[in-house]
């Protein structure tokens, strides 16, 4: 078993391209208070939490299956593009990978838009599975936030 890997998720949106990537932007401010049963806060402890080189500090809701609490550092950022990739370095995420990097695309389709998340990931040891629970918290959240755009319409 491969201690590389990597998850790769391609979901067709009903909003709007530049609203869905804003949204994502100020996921610093939007998340906790949109879905408080996902994030309890993000705290922006280094930067302006969007540039790269920012760094934010998740706290997940009680009863997450993910983690309690994680920091990531945005690596790249280009709002023109609607691209941000950013890395996990701090948090119970790097007990069982000691590298998680995501890359996050919103593409424009008509009216609606086509997200792209890819994280690679390197295990701590072959006994770990894939953080298929990460995929699937973060397809939850990106389907979330279509729906919470779709309401402010």
């Amino acid at each position: 078993m491969a201690l590389r890997g990597k998850l790769e998720v391609d979901i067709e949106l009903k909003s709007n391209a530049d609203k869905y990537w804003q949204t994502i932007r100020d996921s610093t401010t939007i998340f906790p208070k949109a879905f408080p049963h996902d994030y309890k806060s993000i705290d922006v402890l280094e930067g302006d939490g969007k540039a790269p080189g920012s760094v934010r500090h998740f706290h997940y809701a009680e009863g997450s299956l993910l983690a309690k609490s994680s920091k990531e550092r945005i690596e790249a950022a280009d709002d023109e593009k609607k691209t941000a990739t950013y890395s996990i370095v701090e948090g119970d995420l790097l007990q069982y990978y000691t590298k998680f990097l995501g890359h996050i695309a919103v593409i424009p389709i008509g009216e609606g838009c086509e997200l792209k998340w890819t994280a690679e990931y390197v295990k701590t040891n072959t006994d770990i599975p894939d953080p298929t629970i990460v995929k699937d918290f973060a397809i939850k959240n990106f389907l979330e936030v279509d729906d919470y755009i779709q309401q402010l319409a």
